[in-house]
């Protein structure tokens, strides 16, 4: 389960990290509202944490920009904030709940809980065509023949099942696969699909990872190989 933490308190924001990644989440986090709206806008989250106050944008800007393109992530809106006029805007920003500062971790992992549930979140796998992600031994199983995945592959196949018949850019799986910090370059993203194709073949798999000229690839279903 992925959660993007969008908070300008960077000691607060790698305390949630630490918190949440000992739950066993996979956790990023972003520093200001302009950076958040961006992570946010890739789609590949299952909920997302919200400050309110930040620079460039703030928690209710950047919750109207999700709400905006259609996006139906959970949001959980962490702010000092405690008045019934603001916890009222951040609702109708589009937040899930409002959670003011300082907060009991407790409760904190409870309202994650319940938002992930009521969004069905916590699955074990990821499913399209005749093929499945197993999101806990990383591997792909088509009726009865399966494969392992490698670190990577797991990462780019996940991504790309996320966002199902959906396309995404070479520039957006680098970013979420390899880190915007990275050194690396669109011929790894090539690279990492070829060995994709090979192994959803090798176990007679209905999906294709179909390239699109200068947008990226995407998933389609077709006939079992």
């Amino acid at each position: 389960m992925k959660i993007l933490v969008i908070e300008d308190e960077v000691l607060l924001a790698q305390s949630l990290k630490a918190l949440l990644e000992k739950k066993g989440f996979e956790v990023e986090c972003v520093y200001d509202g302009e950076a958040g709206a961006q992570y946010a806008g890739l789609g590949v989250y299952d909920l997302l944490i919200l400050d309110v106050m930040m620079p460039k944008l703030n928690g209710y800007q950047v919750a109207r920009q999700v709400r905006a393109s259609r996006c139906g992530v959970p949001i959980l809106m962490l702010t000092a904030k405690s008045g019934l006029e603001d916890r009222i805007q951040g609702l109708n920003a589009g937040a899930d709940y409002y959670l003011t500062k300082p907060f009991d971790s407790r409760e904190l992992l409870a309202c994650i809980n319940a938002l992930l549930r009521r969004q069905g979140g916590q699955v074990d796998e990821l499913v399209m065509g005749n093929t499945a992600l197993d999101l806990a031994s990383c591997t792909l199983v088509c009726g009865e023949r399966s494969v392992r995945l490698s670190a990577r592959e797991f990462d780019v196949m996940r991504l790309l099942l996320q966002v199902g018949s959906g396309v995404l850019s070479k520039e957006v799986i680098l970013a979420r696969v390899w880190g915007y910090d990275s050194n690396a370059v669109e011929n790894h993203v090539e690279v990492y699909v070829g060995f994709l194709r090979k192994k959803l073949a090798s176990i007679g798999s209905n999906l294709r990872i179909s390239a699109r000229r200068r947008l990226g690839y995407c998933l389609e279903v077709g006939e079992p190989c």
